[in-house]
């Protein structure tokens, strides 16, 4: 019956996937897009899943071998040194810039006397505070052959060299994930080329008009 007005009709349901236009344009049903283009997603996705599952695991298996090697070092360090007592021989060169916080981390090398644990005077060259004068006590950490040397690792600087070596695996497998990207694109990008250079042959005779 003309002018009937229509029943109303329910409000179209939500749409299934993304919007068109929004996905990458690799992935649309496009009559131009090469199967070398989707091969190329494909294996650009698979390679950052890889990156994304590998990277975490190979962080931890790092951290987890590098604080055992460092623990291990730190108990080693434990048992070969020892702090003692020394003597300055020599006055110690002032910072340029002394009561600065530079100056109070700055170390310069100089001889140092000391008696080792069987009685005997022995003289090294250590790390000490800028602006001593000869003569001056200092604490050094020297060890069992009488060599100036470092403190042994604290738990702290285990932990963070630790964290730093599974922080620099984690960061190899993403730039080899990114390299082998690249390689797979440009493999891909001469494949493309080539293939275009045969096509325009066959095509290039058709459209020249004799002269």
């Amino acid at each position: 019956m003309a002018g009937t007005i229509p029943p109303a009709q329910p409000p179209p349901g939500p749409r299934l996937g993304p919007p068109p236009g929004t996905r990458p344009w690799h992935w649309r049903s496009n009559p131009l897009r090469r199967p070398t283009d989707r091969l190329q997603a494909r294996l650009g996705l698979g390679l950052l899943l890889a990156v994304l599952a590998v990277a975490p695991v190979a962080g931890a298996v790092v951290a987890d071998l590098a604080h055992r090697h460092y623990a291990d070092a730190a108990r080693h360090q434990t048992l070969t040194r020892h702090e003692t007592s020394a003597t300055l021989t020599e006055d110690v060169p002032r910072h340029p810039e002394p009561g600065s916080d530079e100056a109070k981390l700055a170390r310069y090398p100089a001889e140092v006397r000391f008696t080792t644990p069987d009685g005997r005077t022995a003289t090294t060259r250590a790390e000490v505070p800028p602006g001593l004068s000869a003569g001056t006590p200092v604490r050094i950490w020297v060890t069992a052959d009488g060599e100036a040397s470092e403190p042994p690792l604290t738990r702290e600087e285990v932990r963070s060299r630790s964290m730093g070596c599974a922080l620099l695996a984690a960061v190899g497998i993403a730039l080899t994930g990114a390299a082998a990207h690249a390689v797979t694109r440009h493999a891909v990008r001469r494949r493309n080329l080539a293939a275009w250079e045969r096509a325009w042959a066959e095509t290039a005779p058709r459209w020249t008009t004799p002269g």
